[in-house]
């Protein structure tokens, strides 16, 4: 099972505050650990919202929405996606995670094909199969 480890934004990480010396050697040495039982799979943080924007769907209309965004509560600073047997075994890594500060780290479990296997019709899944292995090509 995949999952996606979402790192929740602080005031800190929205004010564009860098992670310390220290915490990136932690959060390197956590990474190496991951790799090395091949549980991550990637991983990255991301820039404050004010560097970003939303695009919202209404109909055929799109709007744009610059940042930052008011609800830091909502907002990411980061994520891993990582390849686990269970939740169980996902919660176990990211209770690992050298955070500290309040920082709240959320865990999603990622749709695989046979989750749709009730809709998934034979043209569906050979365009998935065709897209992925495109994507892997690429990278």
């Amino acid at each position: 099972m995949r999952f996606m480890i979402l790192v929740k934004a602080t005031a800190e990480t929205e004010a564009g505050v860098l992670p310390s010396h220290e915490l990136l050697e932690a959060m390197g040495k956590f990474n190496d650990e991951m790799i090395k039982a091949g549980v991550m799979l990637a991983g990255d943080g991301l820039h404050p919202s004010s560097r970003g924007a939303r695009v919202r769907f209404n109909g055929s209309r799109r709007q744009v929405i610059d940042g930052p965004f008011a609800e830091t509560k909502e907002l990411l600073a980061g994520f891993w996606l990582i390849q686990a047997r269970s939740l169980d075994e996902a919660i176990e890594w990211v209770k690992r995670a050298p955070m500290d500060g309040g920082t709240e780290l959320e865990i999603r479990q990622i749709f695989e094909m046979e989750d749709f296997a009730e809709v998934l019709t034979d043209d569906l899944r050979n365009q998935e199969e065709r897209q992925r292995a495109e994507l892997t090509s690429r990278h």
